[in-house]
């Protein structure tokens, strides 16, 4: 057994589910669950439309409609027999994403944004199953929903391993019997009331983490658009480095830290069965790529994370008291209600420091929070730089032209929070 992940770059037009199907023509030659991501953006749209119908934005139905007219332009050119029955299924998933926003709004935004966001997944994993049926690979069709199931934290499922793990054993293994590839939705999972969670955004990569665990496989490949793991994002970088192998210590840091390559919630549950992770390139597929594996080398090459849009708040008790344990476990606490990570956190004696994600709708609730017992300050629109196995001249050439607002290091990190100067 394999496990295959493609993200939504590697989906996101007609072109690239055409290349998807050649590589599982080539590489699928096993027992192979298939985990697709929502097509190109749609996440993104998705998104928007979750805010818009939430907020009664009159622009609801008009986002809707692009997100449609993009999907149907592709199984358009995909499919030559308009009379295949993608066509039909397509327009039930979006009959059903209507009915969501047509539903009367209730206070719980992130039930209402799982509901709306997971029928990305369902969408491309449709199209593609039917084109690859289409084109003779045979592959069967499944919801992620039915077996990977989770509390009802709303966009940030905590998944039931025991009751997951019973539910691939009976109902998704034996489907291997008459099939070679099943295609099934990263980012989803299920509920006892059979509501839609999501796993935390990017979270298609855990769920092949999850399945690969559940199923004893022998090794789970992300396909990307990069040739591996690279040191640094070429958006930022002309000259970058791909790794060829890290371990899985150094995976979960470079993750934590916020590396985009691979989601932070991958690499337990492979490292728990010793599972290697092959991260590869849909482009150039015949490539090594890297390898995640159990090694007792550590990887010492300088790596650069940066993390854009973030937000470094800045919080002091009112009465001017310590931050000590009761007041660190009320602005915790107040994180955990409003689902907000933090980044990196720095205190001193009457103060405490986080850089989060800049989510409006997580910050603004959780910020109304904390004033109500704490004096709050904040820097919107700053950067957060990780890098691993640094020196001095790498940090003064980075933060040249900006601002640190924070900084903090230890023997193999340094981080900083950074803004531009002229902000």
């Amino acid at each position: 057994m394999q496990i295959f992940k493609f993200g939504g770059a590697s989906v996101k037009d007609a072109t690239s589910i055409k290349n998807v199907a050649e590589i599982l023509k080539n590489f699928a030659t096993e027992k192979t669950i298939v985990v697709i991501s929502a097509m190109g953006k749609t996440t993104n749209k998705l998104e928007l439309l979750a805010h818009a119908y939430f907020k009664n934005d009159e622009n609801t139905q008009s986002i809707l409609n692009e997100i449609k007219q993009y999907h149907l332009e592709i199984i358009n050119e995909l499919f030559d027999n308009k009379s295949n029955s993608v066509f039909d299924e397509v327009e039930n998933v979006f009959t059903e994403l209507m009915w969501n926003i047509e539903d009367p709004i209730s206070q719980n935004y992130n039930f209402h944004y799982d509901q709306i966001v997971c029928m990305g997944e369902i969408l491309s994993t449709k199209i593609i199953s039917a084109y690859l049926n289409h084109c003779g690979i045979s592959n069967l069709w499944q919801d992620a929903r039915n077996f990977i199931q989770t509390d009802n934290n709303y966009r940030e499922g905590k998944v039931n391993y025991e009751l997951s793990q019973t539910l691939v054993t009976n109902n998704l293994m034996p489907l291997f019997t008459n099939n070679t590839i099943v295609v099934t939705q990263g980012f989803i999972g299920g509920t006892s009331e059979n509501y839609t969670t999501t796993l935390g955004r990017e979270g298609s990569d855990y769920t092949a983490a999850l399945l690969a665990f559940f199923t004893n496989s022998k090794h789970v490949t992300i396909w990307k658009d990069v040739d591996g793991v690279l040191n640094a994002d070429p958006k930022y970088f002309k000259n970058t480095s791909k790794i060829d192998e890290l371990t899985y210590h150094d995976a979960i840091e470079l993750t934590y830290f916020g590396t985009s390559v691979i989601h932070p919630k991958t690499i337990k549950p492979l490292q728990n069965k010793n599972i290697p992770l092959y991260v590869k390139s849909f482009i150039n597929p015949q490539a090594n790529g890297t390898v995640v594996k159990e090694h007792v080398k550590r990887v010492n090459i300088t790596s650069y994370i940066f993390k854009d849009n973030q937000i470094l708040i800045s919080i002091q008790p009112k009465d001017f008291s310590f931050i000590a344990e009761d007041n660190m476990a009320e602005i915790f606490n107040a994180m955990s209600k409003h689902k907000v990570h933090a980044n990196m956190i720095q205190n001193s004696a009457i103060s405490l420091s986080l850089c989060v994600d800049d989510d409006i709708n997580k910050i603004e609730q959780l910020l109304l929070d904390l004033h109500q017992q704490f004096k709050v300050l904040y820097n919107k629109n700053v950067q957060l730089m990780t890098i691993r196995n640094y020196n001095q001249d790498i940090i003064n050439n980075l933060s040249q032209g900006k601002t640190i607002l924070l900084e903090q290091r230890t023997r193999n990190t340094h981080q900083m929070v950074l803004q531009n100067e002229n902000d």
